[in-house]
């Protein structure tokens, strides 16, 4: 990342990159948590699109909505909106599972893991330019 980059940029990178190691760690056991997997790659998402915004001084409020941040982000990061449908699948796993009631199954660990990784690709290349 930018050595230039405000102070506050990197502690959302510092944060959602702890959300990506928690991710890929689980996924790599041999008995993961697929609650676990759909939760931090979903936070990964949203605390990088935060980054975005901080970095560009653009307000966002306090939310879990991936396609509100997507809507604020689409002009800094135009290839984020290919990622749409993807991020209105990892929208529900900031809840969702956190609770009793409902369980992620493997295929729902398979598409947050996936939709994380792509997306991390792109802003990644964002914070390069």
């Amino acid at each position: 990342m930018s050595s230039y980059m405000k102070h506050l940029t990197e502690e959302w990178i510092a944060k959602a990159k702890g959300d990506y190691r928690v991710a890929s760690r689980e996924k790599s056991r041999k008995l993961p948590v697929y609650d676990a997997i759909c939760f931090h790659a979903q936070q990964f998402v949203e605390k990088y699109m935060k980054a975005v915004l901080q970095e560009s001084d653009i307000p966002f409020p306090k939310t879990h909505d991936l396609l509100l941040l997507l809507n604020l982000c689409s002009n800094l990061v135009p290839t984020l909106e290919e990622y749409r449908s993807e991020m209105a699948k990892l929208c529900v796993f900031a809840v969702n599972f956190r609770y009793p009631g409902e369980f992620a199954e493997p295929e729902d660990a398979l598409v947050a893991y996936s939709a994380m990784k792509k997306i991390r690709n792109v802003i990644r290349k964002h914070f390069l330019r």
